[in-house]
C-alpha cells in the first residue's frame, strides 16, 4: 500500500519531484531519465513507471522552470530528445528479445501464488495486435501497460525483426519527440503551470482511453453474442 501511495505521489507531483532531482543530481538526471524510460519499455514486469507524463514534464524543464524561491531547473532539449529516443528504442528491443527467447518461461514466473506477469495484460495486448497488426508497436507507445507488453508479445509471436525494428523506431520517435516537444512548447504556460497536476492526470486519462474503448467494445460484442 505504501509503495502504491509513493508511486501515485510521484505521478501527481512529477513537476516538484523532477525539479528536486534536477537540482540535486545535476548531469546524473539524464541517466536517471534514460533508465526510467528504458526500464518501463524494456522490462515486462515494470509497466507502472511513468512514461507519457515523464516525457511531457521533461520537455517542460527543457524550457526552464523557476521555483517560487528563484531557483532554476533546466534540461538540454536536444540531449533529452536524443537520449530518451535511444532509451525507448533499446527498451522495446530488449523486451522483444526477452519475449522471443524466454517469453513463455517469464509468463510462468510467480511470486508466492501470484503470477509475476498479469495474464490479463497479455490478453489485452494480443487483442490490440489482432485489431491493428504490426502498427500496434507504434500505437501502443501511447497506451500505458500495453506499451510495456506490446514488444514482449511481438517477441513471443516471433514477429519478423525487420518489421519490428521499423515500427519500433517510428513509434519511439513519434512518442518521445511528440510528448517532449509538447511539454517544451506548452508546459511553461501559466495555466499549465498552475494546474500541472490536472494536466498530468489528463495525459494519463487520454492515454488509457484506447484501453477503455477496447474494454467497452468487447463488452458490447459479448452482450450481443449472448
Amino acid at each position: 500500500m505504501e509503495l502504491i501511495q509513493s508511486i501515485l505521489d510521484f505521478f501527481l507531483n512529477l513537476d516538484k519531484h523532477l525539479f528536486t532531482m534536477i537540482v540535486d543530481y545535476g548531469l546524473w538526471i539524464y541517466l536517471i531519465l534514460f533508465l526510467i524510460i528504458f526500464v518501463e519499455t524494456g522490462l515486462v514486469v515494470m509497466p507502472f513507471l511513468p512514461g507519457d507524463s515523464l516525457l511531457f514534464a521533461a520537455g517542460t524543464f527543457c524550457a526552464g522552470v523557476v521555483s517560487a524561491s528563484g531557483d532554476v531547473a533546466s534540461l538540454n532539449l536536444w540531449l533529452v530528445l536524443g537520449l530518451l529516443f535511444v532509451a525507448a528504442v533499446l527498451g522495446d528491443s530488449l523486451n522483444y528479445y526477452l519475449g522471443k527467447n524466454i517469453g513463455l518461461k517469464i509468463l510462468g514466473w510467480k511470486i508466492g501464488e501470484k503470477q509475476l506477469v498479469n495474464p490479463k495484460y497479455i490478453a489485452q495486448t494480443q487483442e490490440f495486435y489482432e485489431k491493428n497488426g504490426p502498427k500496434t508497436i507504434i500505437i501502443a507507445r501511447f497506451v500505458p501497460i500495453v506499451r510495456t507488453f506490446a514488444p514482449f508479445v511481438a517477441g513471443i509471436g516471433s514477429m519478423n525483426y525487420k518489421t519490428f525494428i521499423k515500427y519500433n523506431v517510428i513509434g519511439g520517435f513519434v512518442w518521445v519527440f511528440g510528448l517532449t516537444l509538447l511539454g517544451y512548447f506548452f508546459g511553461n504556460m501559466p495555466v499549465v503551470q498552475e494546474n500541472f497536476e490536472t494536466v498530468i492526470i489528463g495525459i494519463i486519462v487520454i492515454s488509457i482511453l484506447p484501453m477503455i474503448w477496447e474494454f467497452i467494445s468487447a463488452k458490447i460484442k459479448k452482450n450481443k453474442a449472448e
